[in-house]
């Protein structure tokens, strides 16, 4: 376990990239929400949802 542990912090240490700051963060999930929110209106259309049903019905009829 020690062993694991110098070689987490040898790897810290060398490494460049500290991680994301906070504004990062923020705008990532700002960036995140909207893509949620632009989906979330695609899938809502009614163009395709009757293309899902569409498919969903195909599929269950070919089950059987």
């Amino acid at each position: 376990m020690r062993a694991i542990q110098m070689v987490v912090r040898r790897w810290r240490r060398l490494s460049g990239d500290r991680g994301m700051s906070t504004a990062e963060y923020a705008v990532g999930t700002i960036a995140a929400a909207a893509f949620a929110t632009l989906l979330f209106k695609i899938v809502q259309s009614p163009e395709v949802h009757t293309m899902l049903t569409g498919i969903i019905k195909k599929a269950l009829q070919m089950a059987g």
